[in-house]
């Protein structure tokens, strides 16, 4: 076997980190995506019973955006098992509690039926903001691209640009703004 094929195969079977950014995605959007490199289903030598899945590091779960009035309509079931032990909770009360569980649930459910899916999700790293340790970005390869564009706010925006901004027109000094 030449080196090339050699290093091409080692690539093939090697267990890539990919990082994914969640800011103003929609987590069910973003699930399918982050499912496909979790499993392993965008390699050539994937099958359902072949545990060749990659690491996915997932940041900012804690600016996830859901569409319409998701927040107040979804409800997401627990069970403790005990007789009685069943609860349902409303999306933004888990969001509060825990900014990760959201997306971590939108992945667990997109693998649906997968017998693998409690192992695979060993290897979904989420965190609710940007700061991620040290040892798991040294290891991080490539990043999944967001299926939708972030707008930029204004007041993350330079000061400069937005005063040499065209404007339309210009208030007279004394008018008031209701």
């Amino acid at each position: 076997m030449s080196v090339t094929k050699r290093v091409q195969q080692w690539a093939t079977f090697a267990r890539a980190w990919h990082i994914y950014d969640c800011a103003w995605q929609n987590p069910f959007e973003s699930a399918s995506l982050i499912r496909k490199h979790l499993m392993g289903l965008h390699k050539p030598i994937y099958h359902p019973m072949n545990d060749c899945g990659d690491h996915v590091v997932v940041i900012n779960t804690a600016e996830i955006a859901l569409p319409g009035d998701e927040w107040k309509k979804r409800a997401y079931f627990h069970h403790t098992g005990y007789a009685g032990g069943a609860s349902w909770t409303l999306a933004w009360e888990l969001h509060e509690k825990d900014p990760t569980m959201i997306m971590k649930k939108a992945v667990y459910r997109s693998m649906h039926g997968n017998l693998q899916r409690r192992y695979t999700m060993q290897r979904l790293h989420l965190f609710k903001d940007d700061n991620v340790p040290k040892e798991i970005l040294e290891n991080v390869s490539n990043q999944i691209r967001q299926p939708r564009r972030v707008p930029q706010r204004l007041d993350q925006l330079d000061p400069e640009l937005v005063k040499n901004f065209p404007k339309i027109m210009d208030y007279p000094k004394d008018y008031v703004l209701r």
